[in-house]
């Protein structure tokens, strides 16, 4: 995954005649706002993303780079990769099938059927869906989006740390990232690489990446929790592993407790009504989890917003 990849996937984006992609905005905000010491917090509003999260860009980049067979698309995913597929796929015309596990919230197994996709629910976990989604794939040669791992889904992304550099008119000090399977930290990682310290942050009943980097390899590991729908990979993808490897030093983990609070402060504060997922980042600065310098400019990627508002009460 290299700055090229990112830029090719940039320019699909800027000759896309369906404009189906949101430029999100970047709002700065002073350290004092969030109670943290630091010069200043950039909030990558990357939840009002088409599909209502960062998985847009990925899915998209993957149809636009391929003929898409008769049988349309297909995906596995724990809710946002399906839902960013099927959105993407309905821009295009096409057909869509999603296998998501029991884990996969109703608020998001909804939104699927409501963007036209065929929903498969099966498995407790996103593992057991993704078995059955290769299994169908082989069925009818559907053109197959994997929700982490392929590079075009990962350079894909990696256009939002393209975004946040543009915006900002530099890269900034350091970059919170959310890691499930890894699709978006490998992005963010491989565009800023050793220009900013990108931080990889998981929930503690979901450490596929800290695991990883524990047995020194990707392993399998047990996936449960308030993130498990988004963060809920058992094992880090192959990219995501090469490149946080060469480009990010620092690996984190955060409470359920923690990221509940962060996702509630982010309603109660600035009317951000976003999932678990996205609520990471403020959690580590909340926790002093990551202790960023006086001066630093500290970039927090919101993620996704595919919530049940009913659960931010």
């Amino acid at each position: 995954m290299t700055r090229d990849d990112i830029e090719a996937a940039a320019q699909r984006f800027r000759t896309d005649a369906t404009r189906f992609l949101r430029h999100t905005p970047l709002w700065r905000l002073p350290g004092s706002a969030l109670g943290v010491s630091c010069a200043e917090v950039w909030l990558k509003l990357e939840h009002l993303q088409v599909s209502g999260s960062f998985k847009a860009r990925g899915m998209y980049n993957r149809l636009l780079a391929h003929d898409i067979p008769a049988a349309g698309v297909i995906v596995a995913s724990g809710g946002n990769a399906g839902i960013a597929t099927a959105a993407a796929a309905r821009a295009l015309g096409v057909r869509c099938e999603v296998f998501v596990p029991t884990v996969c919230s109703p608020a998001k197994q909804a939104r699927l059927r409501e963007l036209g996709a065929d929903v498969v629910v099966g498995g407790d976990v996103y593992a057991q869906a993704l078995e059955a989604c290769i299994a169908r794939q082989r069925q009818t040669g559907a053109l197959m989006t994997h929700a982490y791992d392929q590079p075009e889904v990962v350079a894909g992304a990696g256009t939002l740390a393209m975004e946040i550099e543009q915006q900002g008119g530099r890269a900034p000090d350091s970059v919170l990232v959310s890691v499930g399977g890894g699709g978006l930290i490998a992005g963010v990682a491989g565009w800023f690489e050793h220009r900013s310290r990108v931080v990889a942050l998981e929930p503690e009943l979901a450490p596929t990446l800290y695991r990883a980097r524990e047995a020194g390899q990707p392993v399998d590991v047990a996936v449960s929790g308030i993130a498990a729908d988004s963060l809920g990979a058992k094992r880090i993808g192959s990219i995501a592993w090469e490149v946080t490897q060469r480009f990010v030093p620092q690996s984190l983990l955060l409470s359920d407790d923690a990221i509940r609070q962060a996702q509630l402060a982010l309603w109660k504060d600035f009317k951000l009504a976003v999932e678990p997922a996205a609520a990471l980042p403020l959690a580590a600065l909340q926790t002093g989890a990551y202790l960023p310098d006086p001066s630093e400019a500290v970039a927090l990627i919101v993620c996704g917003a595919n919530v049940d508002p009913a659960t931010l009460a």
